[in-house]
């Protein structure tokens, strides 16, 4: 790779491929495939262009599975991407009980984000979820 300063790096296009692969699995909830990636080295915390983590896009299709086999692997459970939202409050507007426990029990912040988990449940009236964040 070349510098260029203010021009954007180039990636190889193989690696691209796979980071595509990668975080198509974590979208698809397919735990086996995706953890197999992360066990071989691929960083539980890959981000995509927009900030988004594996756990992030595992959390907002609603795979509680998936998002608790990435945080076994050290996939930060509060890593906002680059809106401020964290996957908890992704979890909350989709209203996924199972991957709010998961990311819970990983040690997800309710307070964190803009909005906040809590604050989201609070602005669609998710007594359910909200019971369960402020615990």
């Amino acid at each position: 790779m070349t510098e260029n300063p203010g021009q954007p790096e180039e990636f190889d296009p193989e690696l691209l491929a796979l980071w595509a692969k990668v975080f198509g699995y974590a979208r698809a909830g397919a735990t086996a495939d995706l953890v197999a990636y992360v066990d071989a080295g691929v960083s539980a915390n890959l981000t995509n262009d927009r900030g988004d983590t594996l756990v992030m896009l595992a959390a907002y299709h609603g795979h509680a599975e998936t998002v608790a086999a990435l945080i076994e692997r050290g996939a930060d459970p509060n890593r906002e991407n680059d809106r401020g939202q964290s996957p908890l409050a992704g979890a909350v507007f989709k209203n996924e009980p199972g991957v709010v426990k998961a990311l819970l029990a990983g040690g997800a912040d309710p307070a964190a984000g803009e909005p906040s988990a809590i604050d989201a449940a609070k602005m669609f009236g998710n007594t359910e979820l909200l019971a369960l964040l402020e615990r």
